[in-house]
């Protein structure tokens, strides 16, 4: 079992000075960040005009490394036998052998029409587990302090039993099994900030101690779930937080219900490690969100979280891409929130 290093505080952030004597360009790829892809993302097909598609990672990519940062891409390899054994922890035998034979008889969706499949969404879904497992084993592992794994399709909504929502396999929380089936690690927070609940991943933790679970969201809205009064089962009673706000919300009351509600909660939980459900649909252009966030809102959003990460988690942090459709704004999104983990400058004030 790997040992987890102290909480001791070791701060990477950039001083005001070092910013100002160097490019952005040179601040994101000096950072202690990096940026994680599979091939296989791109494989996933879906109907012309469906809003999770595969230009979601071709443009985020591209921004990204224009704008300097590291990008590390996992080989094209199939899931271990270590890896599946996790996968059959949070998801049933009976699903995932669903899942495989409505992609291998060229089903065209599955549970729903929400749901598309091709010949290739088997390999993106998997390949963006076991590149969110990467991105855990390369933090813990010291190779860097935050990583952030690019891949789709997400997984937040997709419950032990069912796709639902775009999502077919539920990366942050099976890399959350793995972390405390592997480490040392009693107690691991996901926050999640996608303008969609995270219905899959509150329902597969609600019965756990182990697992805090906080979600910022519109509400009323799709999937239905994530009400304040929703705060865990059994031994997980109090382990679940949901912060819905009302639709137009833009930064202020978005910061404000973080920071006023969300991070008390959060340093009161003390977590060992900290996940992210990275999605930037409650930006203010996403055409699925009806919420009005800036860039500079999930900027100043990765600094409070990387803080909190350097306060109680020894400067670790794990995020993984969920929703964000506005092809035009993401790479600039995922930037800022980049930006401000890694105390880099971030100035695109047109977002």
């Amino acid at each position: 079992m790997a040992r987890l290093e102290s909480r001791r505080p070791r701060r990477f952030r950039y001083s005001a000075a070092a910013v100002s004597e160097t490019s952005p360009e040179a601040a994101r790829r000096s950072s202690p960040t990096r940026v994680y892809l599979h091939p296989a993302s791109t494989g996933h097909q879906v109907p012309r005009g469906f809003p999770e598609c595969p230009e979601r990672i071709e443009s985020a990519e591209a921004g990204l490394r224009r704008l300097g940062w590291q990008l590390v891409e996992r080989p094209d390899d199939s899931p271990d036998t270590q890896q599946r054994a996790l996968v059959e922890a949070v998801h049933t035998p009976e699903y995932l052998a669903r899942f495989e034979h409505a992609v291998a008889r060229g089903a065209r969706f599955l549970d729903g029409s929400d749901n598309p499949i091709s010949a290739g969404t088997s390999a993106a879904a998997w390949g963006a587990v076991t590149t969110a497992l990467e991105a855990a084993r390369a933090t813990l592992a010291g190779e860097t302090r935050h990583a952030f794994s690019l891949t789709r399709p997400p997984g937040h909504h997709c419950e032990r039993d069912r796709a639902m929502g775009f999502c077919f396999l539920n990366q942050v929380a099976v890399v959350a099994e793995h972390l405390l089936r592997t480490t040392d690690a009693e107690r691991i927070a996901i926050v999640d900030f996608d303008v969609h609940h995270g219905n899959g991943t509150q329902h597969l933790f609600e019965e756990r101690a182990d697992v805090f679970y906080l979600s910022l969201h519109q509400w009323p809205f799709y999937p239905g779930t994530g009400a304040r009064e929703e705060r865990g089962v059994g031994a997980g009673e109090g382990c679940t937080l949901n912060l819905p706000l009302p639709a137009g919300t833009g930064d202020e009351g978005f910061l404000e219900a973080f920071e006023d509600a969300a991070l008390p909660a959060l340093r009161d939980y003390g977590p060992d490690l900290l996940l992210v459900s990275a999605g930037f649909d409650a930006w203010r252009g996403d055409p699925l969100g009806g919420m009005n966030l800036s860039a500079q809102a999930y900027c100043r959003l990765g600094t409070l979280l990387a803080e909190l990460a350097d306060e109680r988690c020894g400067d670790r942090l794990v995020s993984v891409l969920e929703g964000g459709y506005d092809l035009a704004a993401l790479a600039d999104l995922v930037d800022a929130y980049l930006a401000g983990a890694a105390g880099v400058r971030y100035s695109r004030v047109s977002q």
